[in-house]
Order: structure tokens, then sequence, then C-alpha cells
């Protein structure tokens, strides 16, 4: 930890000079939930307004919802019962939360209270990851993936195509291709879009500082797909973003399939986060066929 830390409970906004103290502190903690990167907190620091302090080496993170409610992320540190049980007790008697409670809590944190009657644990499905096998993504063998190299066969016969590395160079091309995605799905019509548009278009703008890598298609020499991870933990790769033309047949799955072919190779999963409860994206996620699941729970003080 350096100096420029705030004090549990005196929570401040997340910024971008805030990742060299927050980034140590979540890598240490090696996480297998999608959230707990810095680049995630930060894209979507506004839509849920991030807030962050530490006690004792111990990072807590305070969020809004879409009513002004507050609520916590799951701590990251040691003794997470007892650092869970403070910030839960905290958000009862100081803010006034009437049942404060964890959203997306980690196994670790949920196997903190086994036995425990002060919370109640609750499984959230809708914010399960979904964690693929590498080799899978990267190779699309065999019978169960015949769709998805169909698709790919397809574009192929149809358009030539140029894989680059996400770069200052492509940066503007990306936020086109997100402003046409936006256009697309009438994104000026539905607060979650325009919350994911801007999530974007920060991960975009700040692609260098945030410390993620990239990859950008060119179809007949204009970008049209990009995608952003980094690694979650030493063995994992987490997908943060990733848009194509929808009109493209086989886009999508030759944007994914060519990312991971090329980037951190050596990591065994990729993490390609949750579906949010909505059936189309469940769908999508489930045709790559998981290899596992990634719990997540709400923790409720009662």
């Amino acid at each position: 930890m350096t100096e420029n830390v705030s004090k549990f409970p005196e929570f401040r906004g997340l910024t971008l000079r805030d990742r060299s103290t927050i980034q140590p502190v979540l890598w240490a903690y090696q996480p297998e939930t999608s959230e707990l990167t810095f680049t995630n907190l930060f894209i979507w620091r506004d839509s849920y307004q991030v807030q962050w302090a530490v006690e004792d080496g111990t990072l807590f993170l305070l969020c809004q919802d879409s009513q002004g409610d507050y609520y916590g992320l799951p701590p990251v540190g040691d003794n997470l019962a007892e650092a869970a049980l403070k910030f839960l007790n905290w958000l009862r008697e100081v803010l006034g939360v009437a049942e404060p409670y964890i959203a997306r809590g980690d196994r670790r944190l949920a196997a903190a209270f086994t036995g425990d009657t002060r919370v109640q644990v609750a499984e959230q499905r809708e914010h399960f990851d979904y964690v693929y096998a590498h080799e899978a993504l990267a190779s699309l063998s065999g019978r169960k993936y015949s769709n998805k190299r169909n698709h790919i066969n397809a574009f192929l016969r149809d358009f030539a195509f140029a894989y680059e590395p996400l770069g200052v160079e492509n940066l503007a091309e990306c936020l086109e291709v997100a402003c046409r995605w936006c256009q697309q799905r009438r994104c000026e019509d539905d607060m979650s879009l325009l919350e994911e548009r801007d999530a974007v278009r920060d991960g975009l703008e700040h692609f260098g500082a945030l410390g993620v890598k990239g990859g950008v298609l060119r179809v007949d020499g204009r970008v049209e797909a990009f995608t952003i991870g980094e690694l979650l933990n030493t063995d994992t790769v987490v997908v943060h973003i990733e848009k194509a033309d929808p009109e493209i047949r086989g886009l999508y799955p030759m944007i994914n399939q060519q990312f991971i072919q090329r980037v951190w190779p050596e990591a065994p999963w990729v993490n390609r986060e949750q579906d949010l409860g909505e059936p189309g994206l469940r769908r999508a996620k489930e045709s790559y066929y998981p290899d596992h699941l990634v719990e997540k729970y709400r923790i409720t003080l009662r």
C-alpha cells in the first residue's frame, strides 16, 4: 500500500491513478470471479458508483444500485468473514441500509460463512462466470463445435481478414466499431446498453493505462471486431469486452478464436464472465460449452 489510500470507512470514488494501489491487492488474492480486476471495477465505476477503502490490507468496495441504495462487493484480503461482517454492520448502522448485503461474493467468502447464522448466503446464478478450457476455444475441435466451425468457414469463404493487436494505431477505429454496435441496438433507448457503451469506451480510451491486451480483426481492410482481456489469475484469462458487426456471419467466433490462439497461450482457462440472466446471452455462452461455472453469492446480514 502507498500513502494514496482511503482508510475504511472513509470511502472515495475510483480513479485511474488508484490502479497502482488496488491492482496488487486484487492480484495477491488470485480471484476467480471476473469482477475482481481493476479494469472491471474501473470501466463500470460510473454504472455502479464504485468507491473504495482499505483497512489492515483488506480492500472494501462500496457500490450503489440504480435506485441509489448502497451495497458491497466482496472484501479482498484475509479474515474474509470478519471483514464482511464489519462491512455489513457498517452499512446498516452508518448508512442506514435496512437489509445490507454483499453481491457477487465468491466461493471463499461463502465458505467462510458455513454454518454462520448471522448471514444468509444465496446463489446468484445470473452472475456465475462461464469458464472454458483454453484449448477448446482455440481449436474448436470435435463434433460439438461443428456449428462454430461452419460459421468460421463461411466467414473465410466470403471475406479476407487480418488480425492485429489492439493498440494506439487502431483505437480510433475500434471506437467506431463500438459506436456502430450501439447504433444498431438503439442504445439511447436502453439504460443498460448506454452503461455498457460507456464501459467499452473507457476500456478503449484507457487501454494502455489499464495494462490489458486486445485483438482486432480487419475485414477487407476495415476494423469490424475487437476484444479486450487480461489475466485474472495465473491460470485464467478474463475477456472483458468483445464487439463485432453481427451482420457478418462468423465474425464473433472468429475474433474469439483468434484472440485466444494468440494471447496468453500458456493459460489453461478462459473466463468469459456472466450472462446477467439474459436468455440470449446465456444461450451464446452455453454454445461454447463451458468446462465449469464460477459460483457467486449474495451475502445478506440477518
